[in-house]
């Protein structure tokens, strides 16, 4: 449920080191064993769930519980869209409850991890303790990263030079300086902390000062050689999830437990998939790998006095070459490496395979604490091999380009490879021996399902009939590899059970039909033109999101010429800083880009006016994007619908749902860019976005604007975690 009198900052995505399960447990409660509900029962659980959290029990909510059971009861897939005020939290977490099979919940942001483990798991066990007889567990689990590690706190951090172990703080600066400070506090926190999370830590610390007291699963030296493991956060963490009921994790840790193939996950009956328009970006993300000099040059250093020389000596040698070639290596797709390039990754392979074989060779008993040194810098060579490795694969499953990583172009640049696409992937790990809910407020793109479910590996010819009725599914399992077959096909369902907010009413879409198209030069001044009026019309309350940084940038200097709202820009302030000054503010606006457009929860009259500047079809020279539409084109698809207007509809979807967040929201959604007008596939984007009342004409936009600001209440506060 959502809580109207609150605005919520969104999360920081939260990313698992690799193959580690870690996690937070309420382990207050007692765990006995799990029993299923009478199904019967599933209206009073979720009446008396929907009350222990303050919230309104509603038709699309009570719909959605009653789907979830349904599909985990007669083992099928179900897509469900369930708008912005709906309640979907507990209308998946009351029947996975109910049901008695562990569950796991994945979601894309910290924000909703936080809040299913610290508001709304809580309460909904209490609630249905006099049904269930037991309070289940809950947990969150975190990559072993997430976690302070008590060597390097202790003991110290390895090298990059491969010379042992060395105190961080003297590295860094020394005591007085920043990150030195940090490490410090951090040390500090280790003696204080229960658990050791990052996310626990208030104020937190930079990146870098993280990684001097962090590892990732490759680096750790494991609980039974560590000094430190009967301490160790992560591995208590760990064994407090085996007793876990409900486990929250992230997308990025599903994809290691899908794709790759490692059990991170523990045995479950139910998936559910929050946040679920986030998940191919995400296991993308997961999937793609890089080979950069920086990473070459610092698996030499580490490995210097523990692999033999010949071998550090073919790496070194290996390093240079490739720094050399990619220092004016042009940055693109690459569908086949040219032999030059093939020969430098090549090298790069065998010498990593050299120096792993010799590392576990070679001992230096002047090293301090070897093993964790020994370990470093096998994870970095490992690492190496199996990137070199994926390069060289030539798999068309895919994808391969140069990319630079600075801003300007000027830098060295780095080989990147992706998966073509992520649908077969999941299809093959995600829906086996267990039923998958798939949920978000934006899965019907077009006003249909069918786009993002191939996305996530469910075919059309699988779809059922989104109403039960008897004899609808004679091939019931799970599908995806499951039982009934060789490859039995994961039936799904796909369900819109709405909003309880009545978007015709309280809002309006206006496009901006009599603009100029836009091109790929930024400068647009009858767009800027426009934008000033619809901001002097609405009072300020604005939040601009851009297709571009160039553009939001753009458009923030042009505002601050011409009119005296303060504009607040992304990347002048932390984002979560940025949107409490917004929320604070009626007169104030706020410009940014991707992350604006997804994420941003501010209910009330801070922001009544939500403007894009364009249609955010991805760059002509994306290359993974490009390659995915190439790819469905030489497959008689139509690439343009199934990938750039796709990848545009979700995020248009997503920018349009930050104007109603709360039952008495009024506003509107102003789109200047006339293609959505104009063009044929102007309905798919206007289909996709809530059903706000429609209109290109902009006087009676700016008699509305002017109507809504006269009329507004006052701001509402603003939630500070911590």
């Amino acid at each position: 449920m959502t809580n109207d009198s609150q605005t919520q900052l969104p999360g920081e995505t939260s990313f698992p080191g690799e193959g580690d399960i870690d996690a937070e447990v309420d382990a207050s409660v007692d765990a006995e064993e799990a029993v299923e509900v009478p199904r019967a029962r599933l209206p009073e659980l979720l009446h008396a769930a929907v009350a222990a959290v303050g919230g309104v029990e509603r038709p699309g909510q009570v719909r959605m519980a009653e789907a979830v059971a349904d599909a985990v009861d007669h083992a099928e897939h179900l897509l469900v869209q369930a708008g912005t005020g709906t309640g979907k939290s507990l209308a998946y977490l009351v029947p996975a409850l109910a049901h008695g099979d562990r569950v796991v919940v994945a979601t894309a942001t910290l924000a909703l991890q936080r809040q299913l483990v610290e508001r709304d798991l809580p309460r909904t066990v209490e609630a249905m303790h006099p049904v269930l007889r037991r309070r289940p567990l809950f947990a969150m689990l975190k990559g072993r990263s997430n976690y302070l590690c008590l060597h390097r706190a202790n003991e110290g951090t390895p090298s990059d030079e491969g010379e042992g172990l060395f105190d961080p703080v003297d590295a860094l600066g020394g005591p007085t300086g920043k990150l030195g400070q940090d490490v410090l506090r951090l040390r500090e926190w280790a003696d204080e902390t229960d658990t050791g999370d990052r996310d626990d830590l208030s104020p937190g610390v930079s990146d870098k000062a993280w990684a001097q007291l962090s590892v990732t699963s490759k680096e750790c030296l494991g609980a039974t050689r560590c000094p430190y493991g009967q301490e160790c956060f992560a591995e208590k963490a760990r064994e407090r999830a085996k007793l876990a009921d409900v486990v929250v994790t992230n997308h990025a840790m599903l994809a290691i437990d899908a794709i790759e193939g490692a059990p991170v996950l523990p045995e479950h009956g139910l998936l559910i998939v929050d946040e679920a328009h986030e998940l191919v970006n995400r296991v993308t993300g997961a999937a793609t790998a890089e080979l950069t000099v920086g990473a070459v040059n610092r698996a030499v250093k580490r490995a210097a006095r523990l692999a033999n020389e010949k071998a550090v000596d073919a790496l070194q040698a290996a390093a240079e070459n490739y720094h050399g070639l990619m220092e004016t290596a042009q940055p693109g797709r690459v569908e086949e490496l040219p032999e030059y390039l093939a020969y430098a990754v090549t090298s790069i392979r065998d010498a990593a395979r050299q120096v792993i074989t010799s590392l576990g060779e070679t001992r230096d008993k002047g090293l301090s604490d070897e093993d964790a040194v020994r370990k470093q810098a096998m994870a970095s060579a490992e690492t190496l091999h199996e990137t070199a490795e994926r390069l060289l694969g030539d798999s068309e499953y895919d994808v391969v380009w140069i990319e630079r990583s600075d801003r300007f172009g000027m830098g060295t640049a780095s080989l990147r490879v992706a998966p073509l696409s992520v649908s077969g992937l999941l299809r093959e790990g995600l829906y086996k021996e267990r039923s998958v809910v798939l949920t978000s407020a934006t899965l019907k793109l077009g006003g249909d399902f069918n786009g993002v479910a191939a996305s996530v590996g469910l075919p059309a010819e699988a779809r059922l009939p989104d109403e039960r009725t008897a004899g609808d599914n004679p091939e019931p399992g799970f599908g995806g590899g499951g039982p009934g077959g060789e490859d039995p096909v994961p039936h799904w369902r796909g369900i819109d059970v709405g909003s309880p907010f009545k978007y015709p009413k309280q809002g309006i879409l206006y496009v901006a039909k009599h603009l100029s198209e836009p091109g790929r030069d930024p400068e647009r001044p009858d767009m800027l033109d426009e934008l000033a009026e619809l901001i002097g019309a609405a009072g300020g309350r604005t939040l601009g999101l851009f297709s571009s940084m160039r553009g939001a940038q753009a458009a923030a200097e042009a505002m601050r010429e011409r009119l005296d709202n303060r504009i607040l820009l992304q990347g002048e302030d932390t984002l979560g800083e940025l949107i409490r000054e917004f929320a604070s503010d009626a007169t104030t606006c706020l410009f940014g880009t991707l992350s604006l457009w997804q994420g941003v929860d501010v209910p009330g009259s801070a922001c009544q006016l939500v403007v894009m500047d364009r249609i955010p079809f991805p760059r002509p020279d994306d290359p993974l994007m490009s390659a995915r539409q190439k790819d469905v084109e030489q497959r008689g698809g139509n690439g343009f619908m199934a990938v750039a207007a796709t990848h545009a509809a979700l995020l248009m979807a997503q920018g349009a749902g930050r104007l109603v967040r709360a039952a008495d929201d009024r506003g509107i959604v102003a789109v200047l860019d006339p293609r959505v007008a104009t063009k044929r596939y102007g309905g798919f984007f206007r289909s996709s976005m809530p059903e706000f009342w429609y209109t290109t004409d902009r006087n009676q936009v700016r008699r509305s604007l002017a109507a809504i600001d006269a009329s507004a209440p006052p701001v509402r506060p603003v939630v500070k975690r911590g």
